[in-house]
């Protein structure tokens, strides 16, 4: 069911000023966004609003690295002088918890919904005539629009034979419901989604072995930020094999895996295998063959820079279109998809440009071009790095481990900020607007910081661009 807060249902043929197929994060930011500009909206929701980020990824990942947090902090009380005694971790209590969260969300998001006069359809729905933007839901019912926006996320990639079963060959999805901490796991793919289960496993308990087929993990970060999280999976006894190929899969309850690192043969024997290797587009069986939307060879939907697709006054958000495949980058191609419609300017999302946040311990986030990247593209770069160890507050919290990282144009703009340490993700957001407002290591350097924060690193690593520095 899409939830409490469902519009009346739909009559048969019904016609919106927009149509949207899928209620996630893409899909409701389109049918907010656009009933707030007084279009009238119907959107189709096979679950519950909020697609994956809301209930089988960003929230609830968040919410058990949470409870990581919290057991990390307890077992470092003495620390502080403070002695609390073993904790014990409920994992049943934090699922709990974790649902309350979405649930709560959940609940809000229908009311906004509701509260904008959005007509929430539930039922699968798939595209019966592009060229009419007309969508037939599973209930036999059939919605048009003057347009049409595509929002049906993605789901779990699973390794080429070797599907899901949700007890020894684990997705996201089933980690996230675990209700018990595994002995011993085996994550497979070092990247975000992998990064942050590899942390979370580690820290409540589980012994935890990662491979990454690529040379390093979070390859798709700045290297010093990714060797900061290496060093600190290392130093938490997580062995990291990079460069590694899955080679065999043996037994039935404890699991022998078999892979190769280079030429060397390694096994290692588990509980279970989480597969973390990314997600794959939605586009199959919404009705795109024969369309004449183009769907590119990975399944993504092709859109230009406004998402619209090749069909008129059909467009496409989220995951389901080539990029990164964030809810908040969802956000902001529906955005685009509903200014365009609505015949307003609209700047493109640009994919280099977009901020990350990683939120295994300790957290990554990035924005703009790496070093490494920068320099292909021909800049003349200059780096400067600031570590926390020298920071006041990230010493008083017990986190000084990482580092900011600002990456520019010799006598110009900012061209990537990288974090990788205590808090982040939250910290992210001023570099963000420093690379996308081209603002440069002058600018920003006259500006204060206050102290003590950890805000102060990213303050002095762009005073250092200036050519003077305090610390």
């Amino acid at each position: 069911m899409a939830g409490r807060a469902v519009a009346e249902r739909v009559t048969v043929a019904e016609h919106f000023d927009v149509v949207v197929l899928g209620g996630g994060p893409g899909g409701y930011a389109a049918a907010l966004y656009g009933a707030s500009a007084g279009l009238r909206i119907g959107m189709v929701e096979e679950s519950r609003v909020g697609g994956v980020c809301l209930h089988r990824g960003c929230i609830p990942a968040k919410e058990l690295l949470q409870t990581a947090e919290v057991l990390r902090t307890i077992q470092r009380a003495g620390e502080f002088g403070i002695e609390v005694g073993s904790p014990k971790l409920e994992l049943q209590a934090s699922q709990t918890r974790k649902q309350q969260v979405v649930d709560r969300l959940t609940r809000g998001l229908e009311g906004l919904l509701k509260h904008r006069n959005v007509d929430v359809v539930a039922g699968t729905g798939t595209v019966v005539d592009a060229g009419e933007r007309r969508v037939r839901v599973s209930d036999g019912s059939e919605l048009s629009g003057d347009a049409l926006i595509i929002a049906t996320g993605s789901s779990p990639r699973a390794l080429p034979g070797l599907d899901f079963d949700g007890t020894r060959i684990l997705s996201s999805d089933h980690v996230l419901e675990l209700d018990s901490v595994p002995d011993r796991v085996l994550v497979v793919g070092g990247g975000a989604i992998g990064c942050e289960f590899a942390s979370f496993l580690v820290d409540v308990g589980s012994e935890v072995t990662l491979i990454e087929m690529l040379p390093r993990l979070l390859p798709f970060a700045d290297p010093d930020c990714a060797e900061v999280v290496t060093r600190a999976f290392k130093k938490r006894g997580v062995p990291i094999h990079t460069d590694a190929h899955l080679t065999s899969i043996e037994g039935t309850r404890e699991l022998a895996v078999g892979f190769e690192v280079g030429d060397t043969a390694h096994q290692v024997n588990v509980d279970k295998i989480v597969i973390s290797i990314g997600r794959t587009p939605r586009s199959e069986g919404i009705g795109l063959e024969g369309s004449g939307i183009e769907v590119d060879d990975g399944g993504f939907i092709q859109v230009d820079g406004t998402m619209r697709t090749a069909v008129d006054g059909v467009y496409a958000v989220g995951d389901v279109v080539r990029g990164p495949q964030l809810a908040h980058v969802g956000f902001a191609e529906a955005i685009v998809a509903i200014k365009t419609i609505l015949g307003e300017p609209a700047t493109p999302v640009d994919p280099d440009r977009v901020p990350w946040g990683i939120y295994c311990h300790p957290e990554v986030a990035f924005a703009g071009l790496t070093e490494e990247q920068a320099r292909e593209r021909g800049h003349d770069v200059v780096t400067a790095v600031h570590r926390f160890s020298g920071d006041g507050r990230a010493l008083i919290i017990g986190e000084p481990d990482g580092m900011v990282k600002i990456v520019a144009e010799r006598d110009g703009p900012v061209l990537g900020v990288h974090i990788a340490g205590p808090w982040a993700t939250e910290l992210i957001a001023e570099g963000y607007l420093a690379v996308n407002w081209e603002a440069t290591p002058a600018d920003i350097g006259t500006y204060i910081h206050p102290h003590p924060t950890l805000s102060e690193v990213f303050g002095e690593a762009t005073l250092t661009l200036t050519g003077r520095s305090l610390h």
